[in-house]
């Protein structure tokens, strides 16, 4: 991918098709930034209308350019653009860029004529961005092929740059790139993807990847269309030490599947993206600015940093207000050890603060020396991870020269955060000290950075799903056949049974001993309670016969087209907690479990974990513990401990059961799961396994 990318991100050549003399011009635009920053590489301005165009030659048609053209811009109608390419790909030009709306997203006409685009890239194996596409800047080479004004206005760029803007939108390709050069962020590439009819936002993350040039991509999603590509690519930036910085927007409405299915409700589009990003370490951001902020933190990354913050200021208030936004957020404010508390008493008062946060008061800044004593201690504590000072203006000027050099002379991240206007600013920023303007930015940035660096450290080893223990039955099945494949999987037998009559519910419900649940067993009914077919503490005999007639009889009137194949008969069981454990085939990104506080109240309160599989017993306690609920497994207010790791093999077993079946298995559920008291086990009370649409 980064080879035949190469001609369009990194080109050697640019003929410039429908160019105009007017920079104010989509044709003209590009060709004004190319000659204005020294493009060093061949550029050919291609018009008849023209024999000249920003005093350089301008050529008739394509096959007058006497020289090899490695990437082609095409500023002309969508009507015209699949010709003209055709007569670029006989010329040798082995990439474009197309401009024009007026494809896919028109519908009818454009629709077509996007199908005749896709068939001759797919054909001729050129490189197409687009269409309804801004361009590309490389800002290292000099390379402007995008038409936006934002490289005129915003803060040119002097050196090269390592930042790479990665959009599916130019607009916010435009307004991330303004943001960002304010802050001094110097630039790698600038990509807006348009309409990825040929070349989709994950194959531009594979090129970025492999870029010696980018260590930090900022990129604005609406749909992935690759998503197993993106996780690929997501590693293998972590792999090389690099970050995305993701902005998701949007969402899916899964309405159609949440008919049969909770697991397809409570995960949706934007949970998966969500899931997908914390598990490949990706930041995800909310707005422009705070991208732009993250990107300026990560160009720290070298500097040791973690989710214990030290929390340093001038006054209390401020020390509290920050703790209680840190914390909120996620990060941690240890309480210092004794002997850094007796280091910091020793020159700060009474009244202020030596736990952490600390205040060291305003009288600290007339005594350089314990502000550099207190910075050291700060520095060199294993007791924290990353130090954050408040100091408006004048204050942190006072204390900016200590600051420096212990920053300088130390690996662990320093944070100034400064509400006024000091002085001190650029200096600080020279010695490895990330300075902040604003509190509330500080604190967005801060906390999902300091969160990524706490995974980043951590080693992570992907698991490896168990092979297929059992065949999966004939789609559409009944609760029965369901309950058999996962239970191969790991998932413990209940004391189930299936009874094709009355009588032979009565047997079952004497095996298992009363009292019982009984409820409909048919392969078309996936909501058993809304037909009326569950009927539960069922004492004795009688009431089994009598909740089997009940039962069969409710579920024909509800769905009068459904197969019945009899009931489920199972002993009532007791339990500490119930979820669900679900697994289901998304459309971007493949296999996904979701695990949620379960029964009744699943959708109700939407407490939900999610992850990619395959998942192990580590990676499944992780999704427990991410719940509201989880307190209900631990012994909440005296209630007996749950089996934790019980469920945990049980929530494995559901993903590798989804894994192990074949495509037209798209979703297999367990709800309830019911998890007993510690060292008691768990009881699957419901299993469902849905078949793809058609």
């Amino acid at each position: 991918m980064s080879a035949s990318l190469d001609p369009l991100l990194n080109p050697r050549s640019i003929a410039m098709i429908g160019a105009s003399a007017d920079a104010g011009r989509i044709g003209g635009m590009p060709l004004e930034l190319l000659t204005r920053f020294g493009y060093a590489g061949g550029i050919y301005p291609v018009n008849p209308k023209y024999r000249e165009v920003f005093g350089r030659r301008c050529f008739p048609d394509i096959e007058s350019v006497p020289e090899p053209v490695d990437l082609a811009v095409l500023a002309i109608a969508a009507a015209d653009v699949t010709p003209m390419l055709r007569r670029c790909h006989a010329r040798g030009v082995r990439a474009a860029i197309v401009y024009a709306a007026g494809f896919a997203e028109a519908g009818g006409e454009g629709a077509r004529l996007q199908d005749e685009l896709e068939a001759f890239v797919a054909e001729s194996g050129m490189a197409v961005a687009g269409p309804n596409c801004m361009g590309f800047a490389n800002l290292n080479t000099q390379a402007y092929t995008a038409f936006a004004s934002v490289f005129k206005t915003a803060p040119a760029q002097s050196g090269p740059g390592t930042v790479s803007l990665l959009t599916q939108s130019g607009n916010v390709c435009a307004a991330v790139y303004a943001i960002a050069r304010r802050l001094g962020l110097p630039f790698s590439h600038f990509i807006n993807t348009g309409n990825e009819a040929c070349l989709d936002f994950s194959q531009y993350l594979e090129y970025l990847a492999a870029d010696p040039q980018t260590e930090i991509v900022l990129g604005y999603i609406e749909q992935l269309r690759d998503g197993e590509r993106f996780a690929r690519a997501c590693r293998e930036l972590e792999r090389q030490g690099k970050l995305l910085i993701a902005l998701k927007a949007g969402s899916t409405d899964k309405g159609a599947q949440a008919v049969q299915s909770h697991t397809s409700a409570l995960a949706g589009d934007r949970r998966v993206y969500g899931a997908a990003f914390r598990q490949l370490n990706v930041i995800e951001a909310t707005d422009f600015a705070q991208m732009a902020h993250l990107a300026s933190l990560a160009t720290l990354r070298h500097r040791s940093a973690g989710k214990r913050v030290a929390v340093l200021t001038m006054s209390g208030a401020l020390g509290a207000i920050l703790a209680d936004k840190f914390i909120g957020a996620g990060l941690e404010l240890p309480d210092l050890p004794p002997d850094l508390q007796a280091v910091l008493r020793g020159g700060i008062p009474d009244y202020g603060m030596v736990g952490n946060p600390v205040d060291v008061t305003g009288n600290v800044v007339n005594d350089p020396d314990f502000v550099r004593t207190v910075l050291q201690a700060l520095a060199t504590s294993a007791a924290i991870d990353a130090v954050v000072v408040y100091a408006p203006g004048y204050m942190l000027d006072r204390m900016a020269e200590a600051l420096a050099d212990v920053s300088r002379r130390h690996p662990r991240l320093f944070v100034a955060i400064d509400t006024g206007l000091a002085q001190s600013r650029a200096a600080l920023r020279e010695a490895g000290v990330a300075v902040f303007e604003d509190l509330g930015l500080a604190v967005s940035a801060l906390a999902p950075y300091l969160l990524w660096c706490e995974a980043r450290g951590a080693k992570r080893i992907a698991p490896a799903p168990s092979p297929a223990a059992a065949e999966a039955p004939a789609l559409p099945c009944n609760e029965a056949d369901a309950r058999a494949y996962v239970a191969a999987f790991g998932l413990p037998q209940a004391r189930a049974s299936a009874a094709r009559s009355a009588d032979e519910a009565v047997a079952h419900a004497r095996a298992a001993g009363y009292p019982v649940a009984l409820k409909i067993l048919s392969p078309d009914i996936a909501h058993k309670t809304e037909a009326g077919g569950v009927a539960l503490n069922l004492a004795d005999d009688e009431a089994v016969r009598a909740a089997y007639l009940a039962v069969t009889q409710a579920a024909t009137r509800a769905r009068p087209d459904a197969r019945i194949d009899g009931a489920m008969v199972q002993k009532m069981e007791r339990g500490v907690a119930e979820i669900i454990v679900g697994a289901t085939r998304d459309p971007v990104f493949g296999p996904v479990l979701t695990v949620g506080l379960g029964g009744v109240l699943t959708e109700l309160y939407q407490d939900t974990s999610h992850r990619l599989l395959p998942v192990d017993e580590d990676i499944a306690l992780q999704m427990l513990r991410e719940l509201k609920a989880y307190a209900l497994l631990d012994g909440y207010r005296g209630k007996p401990r749950a089996d934790v790791a019980a469920a945990c093999r049980s929530i494995v077993a559901v993903g590798d059961a989804l894994l192990a079946a074949p495509a037209a298995v798209a979703e297999i559920e367990v709800n309830p799961l019911l998890i007993k008291e510690a060292g008691q086990g768990v009881a699957v009370l419901d299993a469902l396994i849905l078949p793809a649409t058609p």
